[in-house]
């Protein structure tokens, strides 16, 4: 098999595939996995989003004790260096 017959191969399989692809996305069974996949990814978003929240408070109140202890810290090397 020459390198033209191989590169034209490939180029069929990849028509093929493409339409085999596009063919079975218009079906019915095709529509209902794509419904089914963008439910899946909503809802996978809202929880993400949800976590994302909590998170984010944790930190903020994390940094928020972080500088209280360090105002704390500093206070008492004054209170010492003095």
């Amino acid at each position: 098999m020459t390198t033209g017959q191989k590169i034209l191969g490939g180029i069929i399989l990849g028509v093929a595939a493409g339409v085999a692809i596009a063919l079975f996305i218009n079906s019915d069974k095709g529509k209902e996995l794509l419904a089914d996949v963008s439910d899946a990814a909503d809802e996978a978003g809202g929880k993400l989003k949800n976590k994302y929240s909590e998170y984010e408070d944790q930190v903020k109140d994390f940094i928020k004790k972080g500088k209280s202890f360090l105002k704390d810290i500093e206070g008492k090397a004054k209170d010492f260096a003095d």
